[in-house]
């Protein structure tokens, strides 16, 4: 375990570093690993990730990639909900980068 800090506040992240605590979560967190990650949010990325959030909320589970695309197309459209789209907006991987700034668990599959 580790720790980041983000406004004066420490806040311990696990090894991959995910947030250890997810009621550690709020934008200013999220702003900061995506800073770190290299990713300009727009409001494609925050889509993704209060979609992420939501899904996490219903289902205890952060999606590995497979799921997410089609969970996204059946919520946003087939233009958002594919592989391309979703690497453009988080080329480190749409999972696994798009789940540590929405706060989330590690998903399952991630490498």
């Amino acid at each position: 375990m580790g720790t980041i800090s983000v406004k004066g506040k420490n806040i311990e992240v696990d090894e991959d570093g995910f947030l250890a605590n997810l009621d550690d979560w709020n934008m200013d967190v999220a702003n900061y690993f995506a800073e770190v990650e290299g990713i300009a949010m727009t409001d494609q990325h925050w889509e993704v990730v209060n979609f992420l959030r939501d899904y996490y909320k219903q289902y205890q589970i952060a999606p590995m990639i497979k799921i997410l695309v089609k969970e996204i197309g059946k919520k946003l459209g087939p233009d958002k909900g594919n592989t391309k789209y979703l690497y453009e907006l988080y080329p480190g991987g749409p999972a696994k980068q798009a789940c540590k700034i929405a706060g989330l668990p590690k998903p399952t599959g991630c490498v």
